[in-house]
């Protein structure tokens, strides 16, 4: 057996997890951490703009929360459903999660906003997981506009002022249930000054599904399967990395999501990258080999989930556990509306 599960857990008071966006979406704080030689710095977020140099690529996953949450009724008996839009699967068939899953079969008609959206359940899956058809008049994401709410994740117990804070500046394409929360610290005045500093921002879109959030629930990491997400990097931004990378810049991902999207190219190719689009469900934890990303940041993630585990796969397992026992005695805040770290100098590439 390899690592167990348990090795990625850690103490986290509740009181260190965010639950409000900070005023300032760059007035965070930023752990900066270089793992070949295991040191951390105290930071602020802006201070980013000094651990990127001029040639560098840094890479955003331009993705769009959709407002994802749907509360409906059951055309036969008026029982009250909600639903949680996931995946995309094609035209308008919805991988979804609903509650009271055990109440919602295959047959079952919903009914949303006075019948602008209906939905008839295709087919069971595990977990309150089902497949579901939509019906509607004119363009689904403007009816989903006015019918759906922001899906904030289940350890936010907080209203949402302003919905716009569970995006990122520069989200654009819709289909995400969650947000790149890597990304919402960046400003449209802190993405011109690392412009303007020489540094590459270079887009590509990876829809993050609800499977992020998930624990891991086997003891053995190596029995662990990914849930699927759907990503693309245009021709454009795969020319502007192997030009960066060409020049000896860095690549420089925000986020796990633009980590797991380039690493899955990287792995599609040999090493190369390419312009893509497929779905990917891979699953980055200790030992695996890093070909495309020399740096990232990324919020403070869940005990026991796949997210540790592929910062720790990148900056070595030990360390990154002293380095978030260290946020806990700091009181940095935690997941999605959390501080961030910036890891570099990875011990493994």
């Amino acid at each position: 057996m390899g690592l167990s599960t348990d090795d990625f857990d850690f103490y986290l008071p509740d009181e260190l997890i965010a639950q409000t966006p900070i005023k300032q979406r760059s007035k965070s704080r930023l752990l900066v951490l270089d793992s070949k030689n295991e040191t951390m710095e105290d930071k602020g977020f802006e201070d980013i703009l000094h651990e990127l140099n001029p040639g560098d690529a840094l890479v955003l996953n331009n993705t769009k929360v959709l407002p994802a949450r749907l509360h409906g009724t059951k055309s036969e008996t008026g029982g009250h459903v909600e639903v949680l839009l996931l995946t995309n699967i094609e035209n308008d068939t919805w991988e979804v999660l609903v509650k009271p899953a055990k109440r919602v079969k295959v047959g079952t008609q919903i009914e949303f906003g006075d019948g602008r959206l209906k939905a008839v359940v295709t087919k069971e899956l595990e977990h309150g997981g089902r497949h579901i058809e939509f019906t509607y008049e004119g363009i689904f994401l403007e009816v989903l506009e006015s019918l759906g709410e922001m899906p904030l994740p289940p350890y936010i117990h907080e209203r949402l002022d302003d919905p716009d804070r569970y995006q990122t500046v520069y989200a654009k394409e819709p289909g995400s249930a969650a947000a790149s929360t890597a990304g919402l610290h960046f400003t449209t005045d802190l993405l011109d000054k690392i412009k303007a500093k020489g540094v590459n921002v270079v887009f590509l879109t990876l829809h993050i599904g609800l499977g992020t959030f998930r624990p891991v629930s086997v003891d053995d990491v190596d029995n662990h399967t990914m849930h699927s997400e759907f990503y693309t990097l245009s021709q454009e931004s795969a020319d502007k990395l192997n030009e960066v990378r060409a020049n000896g810049g860095r690549i420089v991902a925000v986020g796990t999501t633009p980590i797991r999207t380039l690493e899955t190219i990287g792995k599609k190719f040999n090493g190369e990258i390419r312009a893509d689009s497929d779905w990917t469900d891979i699953f980055i934890y200790p030992g695996f080999k890093f070909q495309i990303v020399d740096a990232f940041s990324t919020n403070f993630h869940l005990p026991k989930s796949t997210l540790i585990m592929l910062v720790a796969a990148f900056a070595g397992h030990e360390f990154i556990l002293n380095a978030y026992k260290h946020a806990v005695d700091e009181k940095y805040r935690f997941f999605s509306f959390g501080d961030a770290m910036f890891v570099k100098n990875s011990k493994f590439k």
